[in-house]
């Protein structure tokens, strides 16, 4: 039995628990929590010339203020394309076009809206301590397959101890972000 195989499952659980943080990090920024953000409109794609592209390759994105943001098109035609995107991604906003930008408002957060907000947030959350969990359940699959493989009893314990340790310390980190992201929408 090779200690470098453990090693290297224990290095894959942790690597692959980083990326559900990350994914985590990038849909909880993609909740609007009330303040203009211009990752708002990442993931909106437009047809530019036949193919879809993200509005941030044929426009300039920037924040006016706190609750608008601005899409300066770099080509005018492209107007009725960024705005009839942004009504089709149903990000809950509607596009103001004053002929040669795109202004979006962003309304004051409802009660009700926070709370949507909270529960697609915690959906989110959840998602991401199912995926660490699956992930957990890979390793310790693995674990007892090495096991089998000649891995001593008291080294494969160890391993897994150390793997729920892992899903323990992201499982929380999950926590803190959720958290973080409701303390951002009391804020507004």
């Amino acid at each position: 039995m090779d200690p470098e195989e453990l090693e290297l499952v224990m290095d894959d659980a942790e690597s692959s628990m980083q990326k559900a943080i990350s994914h985590l990090e990038v849909e909880l920024t993609k909740i609007r929590a009330g303040k203009a953000n211009p990752t708002m409109v990442d993931g909106i794609f437009v047809e530019y010339y036949g193919n879809p592209t993200p509005i941030a390759q044929v426009a300039n994105i920037s924040i006016l203020d706190a609750r608008t943001i601005s899409i300066q098109p770099w080509e005018k035609n492209m107007l009725q394309a960024i705005e009839r995107a942004i009504l089709q991604a149903n990000i809950g906003i509607t596009p103001q076009n004053d002929g040669n930008q795109i202004r979006l408002f962003l309304p004051p957060l409802t009660e009700e809206r926070r709370k949507e907000l909270f529960k697609k947030a915690g959906g989110e959350g959840e998602q991401s301590k199912i995926a660490i969990r699956n992930i957990r359940r890979d390793a310790i699959e693995e674990i007892k397959r090495l096991q089998k493989d000649g891995l001593s009893k008291d080294a494969a314990a160890d391993a897994e101890e150390s793997v729920q340790q892992t899903t323990n310390k992201f499982i929380a980190l999950v926590d803190k972000h959720l958290a973080a992201k409701e303390k951002e929408m009391m804020a507004i």
